[in-house]
């Protein structure tokens, strides 16, 4: 490639563009298929013309989960009227679209560190999980049950769709010990958010730091007994 060639596909260069090219090769091959050379080559530019607009891989990541999401907090604000049951339906299948269409890119969501510690993946902005919880507490579910019902509608659905990704063909066990080589994640510019402006996620901080791993996955096996139990009856 010539340098003026090289020259106006640089000029061309966005964060937003290179983020889509990112998601497109991770489409692709997966996220270990994603590098800077390999994104560069892409793009038809040197991979040092990217850092101009993004910090290396990691930064990668986090834009690609954060382009994966985006369109889910839409689907939650447009939603958030409806009946609760309604909402719960439309939000679990708007993140299931996501984990079809991306299949490979899904399990990122489910890896990279969330907005803050004590937030779950998919729900993992804390635009998202403040949402949630208005939506809940405003059909009368209490500080507690709006967050547990928050911790376990995100077991269901990354449990349910971490194995419909695989089944397509991602490569959740890759996903899962790559991110123990690259260190620790730091949190996506798209993903810093004020909690100023999600009051409820502020207020209810400290349940949804509580750690009730073990009763979620005892009540998670009883519903699922009690299924079995009821098709057995039929």
């Amino acid at each position: 490639m010539s340098n003026q060639s090289e020259r106006s596909s640089g000029a061309r260069l966005s964060r937003a563009a290179i983020i889509d090219a990112a998601l497109s090769l991770v489409d692709l091959k997966g996220p270990a298929g994603l590098s800077m050379r390999a994104l560069g080559a892409e793009l038809g530019v040197e991979a040092m013309s990217l850092y101009r607009h993004v910090h290396g891989k990691e930064d990668l990541l986090e834009g690609v989960v954060d382009e994966l999401t985006a369109e889910l907090v839409v689907v939650m604000e447009r939603e958030a009227e409806g009946h609760w049951q309604t909402f719960l339906q439309n939000v679990a299948h708007a993140v299931r679209d996501i984990a079809v269409a991306h299949p490979r890119a899904f399990p990122l969501i489910a890896t990279r560190h969330p907005a803050a510690p004590w937030l779950r993946p998919p729900l993992r902005s804390i635009e998202a999980v403040d949402i949630f919880l208005r939506v809940l507490l405003q059909h009368g579910f209490t500080d507690e049950q709006a967050v547990g019902a928050y911790r376990g509608f995100s077991s269901f659905l990354i449990g349910q769709l971490l194995l419909e990704a695989a089944v397509r063909g991602a490569d959740v066990g890759g996903t899962l010990a790559g991110q123990g080589e690259t260190g620790p994640v730091s949190t996506g510019e798209a993903q810093v958010a004020s909690l100023d402006d999600a009051p409820e996620v502020l207020r209810l901080r400290p349940l949804l730091s509580e750690d009730h791993s073990k009763e979620e996955f005892d009540t998670a096996l009883e519903i699922l007994l009690d299924r079995l139990e009821v098709d057995l009856s039929l």
